[in-house]
């Protein structure tokens, strides 16, 4: 509605989303509001004016991180900026599930080993790392670093398709 100033249109848009609202099968919302609140996806409170507040509950939250985590892809830039990524961790035997999980999800993002705890990418990947690092609960074990030079580049820029 802020994407108008034109009164009538604003008007308009109210209209519709009134009409849209009654649309909706109020059974079928209360349905599914309560499912989600029995699977613990939802936490419910009532404000005592008649309003009820429903909010993501932390088991939500995962259950969005992990659907997330599923379809993260590193996005390739137009043009390459020159720079190396690089990802390397030393994460504990204790934790040895998550540290083959970070594996699998590095080489499934686009990142190439170059050794067994060492990956490395050209494209900027910052945000995808620190989401999977935070996901994995490994963040203290893991090291990010953007190098302009590697003495493997031509062989890494043949494999990431950047020169033929």
């Amino acid at each position: 509605m802020s994407l108008t100033r034109r009164p009538d249109r604003y008007f308009r848009i109210i209209g519709s989303a009134a009409k849209e609202w009654q649309k909706i099968n109020q059974r079928s919302l209360h349905e599914a509001i309560k499912k989600l609140y029995q699977s613990k996806m939802i936490d419910c409170k009532d404000n005592g004016d008649g309003i009820t507040l429903l909010t993501i509950s932390d088991n939500g939250k995962n259950r969005i991180l992990k659907y997330n985590i599923e379809n993260l892809k590193i996005k390739k830039p137009k043009r390459w900026d020159g720079l190396w990524r690089i990802v390397i961790f030393d994460i504990p035997e204790s934790k040895k599930k998550a540290r083959d999980a970070v594996s699998g999800k590095l080489k499934a993002i686009g990142m190439m080993p170059i050794q067994k705890s060492v990956f490395i990418c050209p494209y900027n990947c910052k945000d995808e790392i620190d989401f999977i690092t935070e996901i994995f609960e490994i963040t203290p074990f893991v090291r990010f670093i953007t190098a302009n030079e590697i003495d493997i580049a031509l062989d890494l820029k043949r494999k990431f398709g950047i020169i033929s």
